[in-house]
């Protein structure tokens, strides 16, 4: 073989084998049980997006800043890797900074996140991370495993019955806004930040600025703005901008990558001078009191999380996995992101403190942002939970059950790193003596991992 041929021969090998790397090196959707197949999935989706439309300010297609979004949106899906789901933008006129995508391709834009963004790749990065949602399934999967566990032989049946939409609806499972299975848990989060930044990668943008763009708005936590309810919807799976700086890296270098540009500028600068944006009004869910069994067993099971353990009534369910929040509660206790009985335990991480006192008081000043009727009754009590020090409160809020007050007992616990951990019981009023014992019991089980 002479050189020139030996030189061709040499140049395929490189190009293969930067190829191969690529390939190799590009994070890898996950997949999982997933009951609902792709015409169901599409069907909840566009069920979920019509009550969304009616309950929030979603501006109409024509507008100009509709029209932007609909556009980057259009380059971003052309990369999004997997199943090639029918999916549409839209930008909702709050001045709330969130996203969120609903199961088979509707993905909304709050017009705050717009405003937030300094540049089009951060834009570019939230709908990317969202696009990734749909990608990876995440809300169907997680409404998979809550009716695996919640009756897996009876919904199995009515699914080869064909009666999935009768299914969720008996079990209280919804896609709307807020819904409890748009809250990802950090696994998903991760997932997100790495399919998302390909996608980003693919696209020509600088795929760092996700990033940068999440760790913008979590530095601004406590300096004012609505960030609550996108800090929940999107938990932080932690090191983000380490995951995704890393995950570039291993990509093929690029010889250019699109950080901005005089369209998003002109888009946001219109976004500013628009009316508004306004304050959504989101009817609460309400759960009619039909009188389902509340009754804790006295029998209890072990739920193991990756911070903690905790016993729970064994007729009650876990919703939620080993990384995310989780709530445990009977069934007909939750409807869609609604609890009217059981406990919510989940994390906060207090602002520049190691402090178990302010850091309580800072998580309740961010539940009141959430929900401005809640608020303390009496002071609270310094308590221990397994030898730790614990910090008790009594609150008093608006329950779920139409016409009911609902009384709530938070419990907070501090790990080594000055991270709170804390529980909420939760009752309506008038029923929640006949559970406090079993409140109790459940906190007297609870102990972090150590």
């Amino acid at each position: 073989m002479n050189r020139r041929n030996l030189a061709v021969v040499f140049t395929m090998i490189v190009i293969l084998g930067v190829s191969l790397f690529t390939v190799e090196a590009r994070y890898k959707p996950t997949t999982g049980s997933n009951w609902f197949s792709r015409d169901q999935e599409i069907q909840e989706g566009q069920k979920a997006a019509a009550d969304v439309n009616r309950q929030m300010p979603v501006l109409p297609d024509s507008h100009p800043i509709v029209q932007y979004v609909q556009h980057l949106g259009s380059e971003l899906v052309a990369n999004a890797p997997g199943e090639k789901w029918p999916y549409n933008f839209h930008v909702v006129n709050v001045k709330e900074i969130n996203a969120f995508a609903l199961p088979g391709g509707p993905i909304y834009v709050n017009m705050g996140t717009i405003l937030a963004a300094d540049n089009e790749a951060q834009l570019a990065g939230v709908m990317s991370h969202e696009i990734s949602h749909v990608v990876q399934r995440h809300s169907t999967r997680a409404a998979t495993k809550q009716m695996m566990a919640q009756a897996p032989l009876s919904v199995l049946g009515g699914l080869l019955g064909g009666s999935m939409g009768s299914q969720l609806v008996k079990m209280g499972i919804s896609f709307g806004a807020q819904s409890y299975f748009l809250k990802n848990s950090r696994k998903n989060e991760s997932e997100a930040d790495l399919v998302g930044t390909d996608i980003m990668y693919d696209t020509g943008y600088d795929a760092r600025q996700m990033a940068v763009f999440f760790e913008k708005l979590e530095s601004q936590v406590g300096n004012g703005g609505s960030l609550s309810q996108f800090l929940s919807d999107h938990p932080n799976p932690g090191n983000r901008v380490e995951a995704v700086t890393a995950e570039v890296n291993s990509l093929p270098q690029q010889q250019t990558s699109r950080r901005d540009s005089d369209e998003f500028q002109r888009i946001k600068r219109l976004a500013a001078e628009y009316k508004g944006p306004q304050t959504p009004v989101v009817p609460q869910p309400e759960i009619a009191d039909s009188g389902v069994d509340v009754t804790a067993s006295k029998k209890f099971a072990t739920f193991q999380h990756n911070a903690y353990r905790i016993g729970y009534p064994e007729n009650w369910q876990v919703n939620g996995d080993n990384q995310s929040a989780v709530t445990i509660a009977p069934q007909g206790g939750v409807s869609a992101n609604a609890v009217a009985y059981g406990v919510i335990i989940s994390d906060f991480q207090p602002e520049n403190t190691r402090d178990l006192d302010q850091g309580t008081h800072e998580l309740i000043a961010s539940m009141k942002q959430s929900n401005p009727e809640l608020r303390v009754v009496g002071n609270d009590e310094d308590i221990h939970v397994n030898g730790l020090p614990a910090k008790s409160v009594e609150l008093l809020g608006t329950s779920p059950i139409k016409s009911e007050r609902e009384r709530d007992w938070l419990v907070t616990v501090a790990d080594r790193e000055g991270n709170v951990h804390y529980l909420v019981f939760i009752a309506p009023q008038k029923d929640f003596e006949r559970l406090h014992s079993a409140f109790e019991s459940m906190l007297h089980s609870f102990s972090l991992q150590q």
